[in-house]
């Protein structure tokens, strides 16, 4: 795998940073995949801004951050506007759909997946699952880590009364994908 930069922006309370500890312990205690992971966030408790870096390789990680990455997964319109500038051109760009409506104009270059993240995970339950939508559609768009590598990341990284509804998320996420709900 050649490197490949993640990053995840949203706001406090939305599991941003969750979201890329999943897929750097995944990829590292599952698949042997060298990652390396980086955040920040507001003084806030919840509710400001933050995101999250994750980088991937086969190869040892010189830096945790890149000017330009290859994925931008944006999980709110204003993080999305703070962001928006550091995908590479021919990158991917995963938007909850419900919270980042406005795109402006998108480099023809890029592709766009428009994921009701959020909408799916209240109606499975709990408006917290969003972040566990989102990276079951990535995983099953960029095969980046395995599913059942991400799941065991999941079940280990979450409190176990989150498990199942996680799990759900993520699994609901993928079967999106699958039918390319969310182009």
């Amino acid at each position: 795998m050649k490197p490949t930069s993640i990053q995840f922006c949203g706001f406090g309370g939305q599991g941003i940073i969750l979201s890329s500890v999943i897929l750097g312990e995944a990829a590292v205690t599952k698949e042997g995949i060298y990652a390396a992971q980086s955040q920040s966030y507001g003084s806030e408790a919840r509710g400001g801004q933050c995101q999250s870096e994750v980088v991937l390789s086969d190869e040892p990680i010189r830096t945790p951050t890149n000017e330009k990455n290859d994925i931008l997964v944006a999980m709110f319109q204003a993080a999305y506007e703070s962001h928006r500038h550091e995908l590479k051109k021919g990158g991917m760009l995963f938007v909850d759909s419900g919270l980042v409506p406005d795109l402006g104009e998108v480099d023809p270059s890029i592709t766009v997946w428009k994921v009701p993240a959020t909408e799916t995970a209240i109606a499975l339950g709990s408006k917290m699952a969003g972040n566990m939508v989102m990276l079951g559609f990535i995983q099953e768009k960029t095969k980046l880590v395995s599913k059942e590598n991400l799941l065991a990341a999941i079940k280990e990284s979450v409190k176990e009364k989150f498990v199942v509804m996680n799990t759900a998320a993520f699994e609901e996420g993928i079967r999106m994908a699958k039918e390319d709900a969310g182009a």
